[in-house]
């Protein structure tokens, strides 16, 4: 299924457009879209850390996509909205990357069921976060990337933060969740809280001496 507000990407292997239609009030976020040479079929959407306050789309965002296109899969950079305390926003933005690539496997070049999501440091819980908060699309919606499923088919996680609780990055946590979030905001945000038999795989690199992002954040989700 094609969306029709991205059909320029068929013409050029690397192009930003908007995420979201051009007179919806979510329109801030965007994709770049970087196509190998020789598509495998595999497709990650790549989440950006920057602690929720700023996103360093370059080493986390661009370059990696161009790594991965050396390996045939094609890239899709996310710059999603910070989200200043507004926690659904960062979360929205990912499942409509997730949706928009479905959406354009045919045209992308990608198989629909090997679309995943990776993501470091905060981009690592927004990732962790789209793996444990997902559904099967709105068959019924007249958007046709909104009647596409979220739930990635696997995580890749670097140094992610996790938690929302006190092993969690507390600047991270007050960029999402404000300055006084209630136990129930921190336990839906807190990754390790909310696996389930139907999370994706995950990989999870995280250094031992991270004192930025501890990495009881990983070693908390391979638990779960």
């Amino acid at each position: 299924m094609f969306c029709p507000a991205l059909n320029s990407f068929a013409q050029d292997k690397t192009q930003a457009v908007p995420l979201w239609p051009g007179d919806d009030p979510q329109s801030k976020a965007k994709i770049t879209l970087h196509q190998p040479e020789e598509p495998n079929g595999a497709a990650v959407v790549i989440c950006p850390g920057g602690g929720y306050s700023m996103l360093v789309t370059g080493a986390e965002g661009h370059g990696i996509a161009k790594w991965l296109n050396q390996h045939g899969i094609t890239g899709i950079v996310l710059q999603y909205e910070l989200p200043k305390g507004r926690a659904t926003v960062p979360l929205r933005d990912a499942q409509r990357a997730v949706r928009t690539a479905r959406a354009n496997a045919e045209d992308w070049g990608i198989d629909p069921n090997r679309v995943g999501i990776m993501g470091f440091s905060a981009g690592g819980h927004l990732a962790s976060a789209a793996g444990t908060h997902f559904d099967r699309g709105d068959t019924d919606a007249k958007d046709p990337v909104q009647r596409m499923g979220s739930r990635p088919d696997f995580m890749v996680l670097i140094y992610p933060v996790i938690s929302m609780g006190e092993k969690g990055h507390a600047g991270s946590r007050r960029n999402l969740l404000g300055k006084k979030p209630t136990a129930e905001l921190i336990e839906k945000y807190s990754s390790e809280k909310q696996v389930t038999k139907d999370t994706p795989p995950a990989y999870l690199a995280h250094a031992m001496d991270d004192k930025v992002v501890v990495p009881e954040n990983s070693a908390m989700f391979y638990a779960a």
